[in-house]
């Protein structure tokens, strides 16, 4: 079959798209057909198993939550505290704008501490994240090293967690508690 990346693409934002919403359980090449709108057998003819599914899925959030070049260009700019948090902020303001993405990054993490298989192929994708983000702010010239960096991420799963689900009443905007972060890790 000839490679069409369109309609691999269009698979596998339906497949995020179930799996947000329905969870793991719901996530199935027949649900992602009717989520895509595209005839039965499409999504199993692209992704033959479920493990190749969620690979696409992995790889798919990964594309969708790339910062714009826009962002990536900003380091030209003094590299400081404010700018660490700027960072920061867009990486929220991604996480947040694409609720989906976000739930169904959730859901494969859920489903990779029962699947040896997701938890390889998720694990393999956040592991490259992570050096991505070392590597960044060490040629950017930022604050942090390897473990500032670890604590950004923990402290960012666990503000999206509560932004997406029940929130804590805490009176604080996200930007605000990223200042806190920002001022709080990196002294």
């Amino acid at each position: 079959m000839a490679r069409n990346d369109e309609r691999r693409s269009a698979l596998a934002d339906a497949g995020i798209r179930v799996l947000a919403e329905q969870g793991a359980r719901g996530l199935t090449h027949r649900a992602v057909d009717s989520a895509a709108g595209t005839p039965r057998g499409t999504a199993s003819n692209y992704f033959p198993t479920r493990d190749d599914l969620i690979s696409a899925l992995v790889d798919r959030i990964g594309e969708r939550l790339t910062p714009e070049p826009e962002v990536v260009a900003a380091v030209d700019r003094s590299p400081d505290r404010t700018l660490f948090a700027d960072y920061l902020r867009d990486v929220v303001r991604r996480l947040s704008a694409d609720p989906h993405v976000s739930l169904a990054l959730f859901e494969l993490r859920l489903e990779a501490a029962r699947r040896p298989t997701v938890a390889e192929a998720l694990g393999a994708w956040r592991q490259r994240a992570f050096q991505a983000d070392l590597a960044f702010n060490a040629e950017a010239g930022l604050p942090g090293g390897r473990t500032e960096i670890a604590l950004f991420h923990y402290a960012i799963d666990g503000l999206m967690l509560d932004q997406l689900t029940v929130p804590l009443d805490t009176g604080m905007s996200a930007d605000a508690v990223v200042d806190e972060l920002v001022s709080r890790i990196l002294r």
